[in-house]
């Protein structure tokens, strides 16, 4: 006979805990036994017990749970002591137990997949994802886009995916706040109309930090509305030019304008914003009323301070059936300036908004996802890595595409790529989605940002991709000693292909590997997935309410159409053309919502799960943790002599995974 002391621990959200009845194996190597226990699973706490086994099972591999009453009950995991071992078996949960069927859990040490059909890993790993195929399904949300997970709606998602308690109340909450703000907002501005800019602080929002408060008083200023092109909430689309755009027209009479390009351009300080991708793109139409478009061309200089500055913004490209479009210049009167600065603004949010949050990010993240859950075991070293990196993704996509991007959702409220705009424009985006363009050392070298002082998130990005590299470079080479074991995984090649050829639907015409030949080339990828799911979103998704709470710093709709002369441009003109009333409060509620601190945020690498067994793991995440944690102290000592500070990358500040 030997004594096992088992402790199971429960998660500590809301509900976690249960009064179940559970029946628990014990596997081993040579036998079983069943155990028939009622545990007090109380909410965050652990319960610990012997139990008396009367033959010798060897070394475990397996505990197997059931619950015996319909009670939910989320497990975090359960560890256990045999007679004489000098070590616990961890056997790793953080999932749901509920109904009447066996969850069986390995004990949790990272293996690959083998090729014994009779080892008990073997068939494990087989029939999980057997059954993880049925439960994680492909859908295709709109033709040309990339696949999502097969759910209408939040209560269709695998209950493992879905927001915890806790989540869910705050996010639910924090929607209902802004509706109600929208309502109270609204009634207000019925009885006061916008007629200047000032009117706009009727609904400034009043959870406005400080960086939101500079914006609001600086935002007519040329140097900022550079600085937002390098630091803003979309940094995605500067680069530096290497010619005169073709689109760009020059006719008689600019020759001074000419010269002062040219000079720039030779001296490599001309820099431009291209927003050609919205050319074409219908207006939408809200209660029979026309919203219009602008495809800019914004050419910018840097000065020898790394202050960039606007020198002429073309607000269409050219057209055989128009007259050569108007270039618009500091030196015009201040307003008509400011309307062509403010154009380009509506323009950098539709592209920030739909190109580079929702489908880089987002839409990315959840590709990622699915294809972790449907081809990688829990037992994968893989799965352990990236397991953390998708935690709620699938939940807030799906409301997203419920509500904010759906027929009549928000988007279609609100904006002027709404109302099927933003879908065409989302399918020309995918064009642009090529793999490189997702790897931080080649986009801003190949844009021209390398090295630049005054490029604050390519410095932080160049560094968090560093961190992240090595991090994954440490794991990674803890299983695949050399480049065979990484062609010889079927598992892992499995999820290859499936992100490449079905989630992202044939992307590699687009330069995404559809195999994977060496160590090398996987932890590329895997740095890709993790930067992707964790910094690159946080630098796109945490600025929206400092740069947009001030609407006519990024207005969502553009009530008129673009100006083609300088003539005539009044404050009246301009208030016309900048959303009304409802569109602004529209606009603030979801841009405060999506850019809100969550509740339950797990900042990068601070998950408390523990998926990988050993010390070697351990050591690789806990050098993880050092290097953000002398990568944060580098980022405020920066920001203390800033007069904006540039937070987005701090990797407190960073969530873990996709979460909003």
């Amino acid at each position: 006979m030997g004594r096992y002391r088992i402790r199971v621990a429960t998660g500590a959200w809301l509900f976690s805990g249960s009064h179940n009845h559970v029946q628990l194996w014990l596997v081993g190597a040579r036998g079983e036994a069943e155990l028939q226990l009622q545990l007090r699973l109380a909410r965050g706490e652990e319960e610990e017990f012997d139990a008396d086994v009367a033959e010798d099972l060897g070394p475990l591999q397996f505990v197997k749970l059931r619950s015996l009453v319909d009670d939910a009950w989320f497990c975090d995991r359960i560890t256990v002591r045999g007679p004489g071992a000098c070590a616990e078996a961890a056997f790793p949960c953080y999932r749901w137990v509920q109904g009447n069927g066996v969850l069986s859990l390995p004990e949790g040490t990272a293996r690959l997949a083998g090729d014994n059909a009779l080892d008990p890993f073997q068939k494990h790993r087989e029939k999980e994802l057997k059954d993880r195929q049925q439960i994680y399904r492909w859908a295709t949300w709109t033709e040309g886009l990339p696949l999502t997970i097969a759910a209408e709606c939040k209560d269709d998602l695998p209950l493992n995916m879905r927001f915890h308690e806790e989540k869910r109340q705050d996010f639910e909450w924090t929607v209902k706040a802004g509706a109600l703000k929208i309502v109270f907002k609204r009634a207000y501005t019925f009885m006061k109309s916008l007629n200047n800019l000032e009117d706009f602080n009727q609904i400034f929002w009043s959870h406005k930090g400080a960086l939101a408060e500079k914006v609001h008083q600086c935002w007519q200023d040329d140097e900022l509305f550079g600085y937002q092109f390098l630091n803003g909430a979309n940094p995605m689309l500067l680069r530096r030019s290497t010619s005169l755009p073709s689109r760009l027209v020059l006719p008689s009479g600019t020759e001074e304008l000419r010269a002062q390009l040219e000079k720039e351009l030779q001296s490599g300080s001309l820099f431009k914003a291209d927003f050609i991708l919205l050319d074409g793109i219908p207006g939408n139409v809200i209660q029979g009323e026309k919203l219009y478009m602008a495809a800019p061309l914004v050419m910018l200089k840097m000065d020898p301070s790394g202050k960039l500055l606007p020198t002429v913004i073309q607000l269409q490209p050219p057209s055989s059936s128009s007259p050569n479009p108007t270039l618009f210049l500091p030196s015009d009167p201040p307003l008509v300036w400011l309307l062509a600065k403010t154009w380009v603004r509506n323009s950098d949010f539709q592209l920030h908004e739909l190109q580079y949050h929702l489908l880089n990010t987002h839409l990315l993240g959840e590709v990622i996802a699915v294809a972790t859950m449907r081809c990688l075991p829990g037992l994968h070293p893989i799965f352990k890595l990236l397991i953390p990196h998708i935690r709620y993704t699938m939940e807030i996509n799906t409301r997203a595409r419920a509500t904010l991007i759906s027929d009549g959702g928000l988007f279609d409220m609100a904006a002027n790529t709404g109302g099927g705009g933003h879908m065409q424009l989302l399918r020309r985006a995918v064009t642009q989605l090529t793999y490189c363009s997702l790897y931080p050392p080649d986009d801003l070298a190949e844009r021209g940002l390398v090295g630049i002082p005054s490029a604050l998130y390519a410095h932080d990005a160049l560094r968090l991709w560093e961190i992240i590299a090595r991090y994954v470079e440490g794991i990674v080479h803890l299983f695949y000693q050399k480049d065979d074991v990484v062609t010889g995984d079927p598992e892992l090649q499995a999820w290859c292909r499936e992100i490449t050829e079905v989630g992202l639907c044939q992307a590699q015409e687009r330069g995404f590997p559809d195999s994977f030949q060496s160590r090398a080339q996987l932890c590329h990828f895997l740095t890709m997935c993790i930067f992707t799911c964790t910094a690159q979103h946080a630098a796109i998704n945490q600025g929206q309410v400092d740069w947009y709470a001030w609407i006519p710093n990024g207005p969502c709709s553009m009530r008129m159409p673009p100006p083609t002369t300088k003539e005539d441009v009044t404050m009246a003109t301009v208030m016309k053309i900048l959303p009304d009333a409802w569109q602004t409060c529209l606009q603030m509620t979801v841009t405060w919502v999506l850019s809100r601190k969550q509740l339950d945020m797990v900042p990068l690498g601070h998950h408390k799960e523990e998926y990988f067994q050993g010390p070697e793991p351990k050591a690789v995440l806990r050098q993880f943790q050092t290097d953000l944690d002398n990568l944060e102290k580098d980022i405020v000592a920066r920001n203390e002599h800033l007069e904006f500070p540039y937070e987005y990358l701090k990797p407190s500040c960073i969530e873990n995974s996709i979460t909003i």
